[in-house]
């Protein structure tokens, strides 16, 4: 099996990635959002659900 990041063959301490460099790469590409899906849908979902609201 090979890393996902670079190619390279996994070690088993930190499969399925080669080294920590690239689990800790993987890691950051989650936090910010690069393996986030693309969405078509422009409703959020539930707020069909919030109430109204009304003036004070």
């Amino acid at each position: 099996m090979s890393c996902p990041i670079c190619g390279k063959e996994t070690d088993p301490k930190y499969r399925p990635f080669c080294s920590k460099r690239c689990a800790d790469v993987d890691l950051g590409r989650w936090l910010t959002g690069a393996y986030a899906i693309p969405s078509e849908d422009d409703d959020v979902p539930g707020d069909e659900e919030l109430p109204e609201r009304r003036p004070h």
